[in-house]
């Protein structure tokens, strides 16, 4: 599989929360992922499960949300994605009880495959845009 087609496939079953235990199949066993959140960079290791985990969480907080790629660039081994994700806030997130009002996330990352599977990512999450919704909603 190319890197393209690594990708897409990742963002069609994993990512949109359809089948995100099919990442034991698209990521590496352990995944650099490199993160920013308010400007500090954080780099943590992601196991296949790991990220399954996480995306079941955004299912259970955001329900069967809807996901967007905006952009997707490959450039050799690597494929930049830009998404929305449009969910409904039927969960408990960071303190803040379950509005049943929709929450956008925009976001980017880089993703690198090395033997035809995801072994690293860089992301960004506008996370304060995502706060500030929750605030707003919760005040509705």
């Amino acid at each position: 599989m190319t890197p393209e087609h690594i990708v897409k496939k990742f963002f069609e079953e994993v990512r949109s929360g359809k089948n995100p235990d099919y990442a034991t199949e698209l990521m590496a066993e352990q995944v650099l992922a490199h993160q920013v959140i308010s400007e500090e960079e954080l780099t943590v290791l992601r196991t296949p499960k790991d990220y399954a985990d996480h995306v079941k969480e955004m299912v259970e907080v955001y329900g069967n949300f809807s996901l967007e790629i905006q952009e997707f660039m490959v450039q050799d081994n690597k494929v930049y994605v830009r998404w929305k994700q449009v969910g409904m806030h039927v969960g408990e997130v960071d303190g803040y009880q379950p509005t049943n009002l929709p929450v956008i996330e925009i976001a980017s990352a880089v993703y690198r495959i090395e033997n035809e599977k995801i072994a690293e990512y860089w992301i960004q999450i506008d996370r304060a845009g995502i706060e500030n919704q929750l605030i707003r909603n919760k005040s509705n």
